[in-house]
């Protein structure tokens, strides 16, 4: 943070901030690190620096995007980002305060503080300055989304559960810790490289080339490479190359294997920026570094109309397209003595295929064998805590209170490792909401913490509010494994505001992509119901019944009979719309 020099240190409320970043005291007087993204620490600094004075926009821009063409309209999204985080608790406004048309003023008293040797935040072994509690979730397709708008009944015997409570339970307790504690207790094992193979999913982004006419074009291919050495720092697990070493490559010929040699990694990006007029082309690549193969490739074209929001779209959809990739390719290279990581990484991968019931059983299986391996890995506990709720959200398990309770149990066990994350193991969907936003002001391009969002916000009865979100999700990762979940949550918000010719359209793809899961059909047999075209409606529900392998759709009393979750605003939409259309389908009362 240029704003701030190597001796400055600042106190505010319960806050430090430092060069190493900010941190908050705990209840012991303990100063606990905190994640913010770069930008919005950035621009803290600036305003802790110059307290009570008004800081201008352009000010702003000129001291945190120096030497790029901003608008200002992504200054707010940061300052929005702070305040979820520094305002927290807080009684008496936000400490930043806006002055219309002009800038912001940090206005909580500041105490700089004398120099003393602050805990150093922990970083990302790249070296960029991320830090090494990645943003980037891990990949939940299906343990983010509801079966029905309604809960299904419990089996005989077995206590009710309030699924959403255990979601929320694996959303906000194991997707966090996935994200933030798992990546530090790993980077110990990534970082052995020197003395033998380079670490698992270990890349380096080399500098994009400026294809343009015109050479003052080359900031935009630099930004284009530093935001992606920052996005791919995020993944847990990765290993990344700081841009700095990158760079030194720029301009000299690629010998793909001797660059994997001198920085100890398995994989290379490398890429292109042309312009030309107001149209924008960048090409990106993924290489093997020990074999030189190539293993993916992209292109994409835009128009320059906002070139901030712009490389945020394309660095974004590459991040996250790899995030996909390097799984796919760790998870396929022999093992002659897997460890708990080999195992965690198969699991990941085999969660990107679509759900079905053998697939669940598959990851399930490979996180038992991590757990087996290393019984303490707060990431095998979560990422099994994720795959058995997921499969109880998905209706493909025939013991679904065992699963739920231990997939609590392991939350609980996560939880104790990192008692510093005090996410509640049984909130409700609604006390997610802020969870997922905090999750995505540290970082915008967590798909999954959109689409969890959205299902919250469907729960809490702000329809309005879901589509959006997912259409996001879409659009930065138009190829994703989850993506007919996300087809799903539009379609099902078009269901329940009686849109039925809309729903049907994004059912449908749902159920051509993922067709395993009961809920789907069951939804596209309602909305066919309700738009008149009862066969289908009836095809689709025999479907339901099919996939479900239990007695759930047999009556509405019966898919009734384990309650209901949501606000009641949310209830009254699902018995006008879905549970309408599913009696015109044919399921009787009783």
């Amino acid at each position: 943070m240029d704003a701030l020099t190597t001796g400055d240190m600042f106190l505010f409320e319960d806050f430090r901030l430092d060069r190493s970043g900010v941190s908050r005291r705990d209840q012991s007087g303990t100063f606990v690190p905190i994640l913010i993204g770069s930008r919005a620490l950035e621009i803290l600094a600036v305003l802790v620096a110059r307290q009570g004075e008004l800081v201008t926009r352009e000010e702003i821009v000129k001291e945190v995007w120096p030497r790029t063409i901003v608008e200002y309209s992504n200054l707010p999204v940061q300052i929005a980002a702070l305040r979820r985080i520094l305002d927290r608790d807080r009684q008496n406004g936000s400490c930043i305060q806006t002055v219309a048309g002009r800038g912001y003023r940090f206005v909580a008293p500041v105490t700089p503080a004398e120099t003393v040797t602050a805990a150093p935040i922990s970083r990302s072994p790249n070296g960029a300055g991320a830090p090494i509690a990645a943003d980037e979730g891990p990949e939940l397709p299906s343990a983010l989304c509801p079966i029905d708008g309604l809960s299904p009944a419990p089996k005989p015997g077995a206590p009710p559960r309030r699924r959403h409570a255990v979601i929320a339970s694996i959303t906000a307790g194991a997707v966090c810790l996935a994200v933030t504690v798992v990546a530090a207790m790993n980077w110990h094992s990534l970082s052995r490289w020197a003395d033998s193979s380079a670490p698992r999913l270990s890349i380096v982004v080399l500098p994009f080339a400026n294809l343009s006419n015109d050479p003052d074009q080359q900031y935009f291919a630099d930004g284009i490479t530093e935001d992606l050495t920052t996005d791919l720092s995020r993944i847990s697990d990765m290993f990344v190359i700081s841009r700095n070493t990158a760079f030194t490559y720029r301009n000299k010929p690629v010998d793909v294997k001797q660059i994997g040699r001198e920085l100890g990694v398995r994989y290379l990006l490398e890429g292109s920026v042309r312009r030309s007029g107001n149209q924008l082309r960048v090409n990106a690549e993924l290489i093997d570094a020990g074999t030189d193969a190539h293993l993916w490739a992209d292109r994409f074209d835009r128009d320059t109309g906002d070139l901030f929001a712009l490389q945020n779209e394309i660095t974004s959809r590459i991040g996250n397209t790899l995030g996909i990739e390097l799984i796919a390719a760790e998870a396929t290279r022999p093992t002659e003595r897997p460890d708990a990581l080999d195992y965690i990484l198969r699991g990941r991968a085999v969660g990107l295929k679509p759900p079905s019931r053998e697939n669940f059983a598959e990851q399930i299986s490979l996180f038992e064998h991590a757990l087996a391996l290393d019984p303490q890995s707060v990431e095998g506990q979560s990422r099994l805590a994720i795959a058995l709720a997921g499969r109880v959200l998905n209706g493909v398990t025939d013991a679904a209170a065992a699963d739920l309770a231990r997939a609590e149990g392991l939350v609980g066990q996560a939880l104790a490792a990192s008692p510093r994350y005090s996410f509640r193991a049984q909130n409700r969907c609604e006390e997610a909401i802020p969870e997922y936003e905090t999750a995505l002001a540290l970082n915008r391009n967590q798909v999954y913490a959109l689409i969890g969002l959205g299902w919250c916000k469907v729960e809490a009865g702000s329809l309005d509010e879901a589509i959006p979100l997912a259409e996001q999700a879409i659009r930065l990762s138009p190829r994703d494994p989850g993506i007919g979940w996300w087809y799903a949550q539009i379609g099902t918000v078009h269901l329940l505001q009686s849109r039925t010719h809309e729903a049907i359209v994004w059912l449908e793809q749902a159920c051509t992509v993922i067709p395993a899961i009961p809920s789907h059909h069951s939804r596209l047999s309602s909305a066919y119901a309700l738009n008149g075209d009862i066969e289908r409606a009836a095809a689709e529900l025999a479907e339901a019944r099919r996939l479900a392998g239990d007695d759930r759709y047999s009556s509405i009393a019966r898919l009734t009979a384990g309650g209901s979750h949501g606000s009641p605003k949310t209830r009254a939409f699902w018995e006008a719309t879905y549970l309408v259309g599913l009696r015109k389908a044919g399921v009787p009362e009783e």
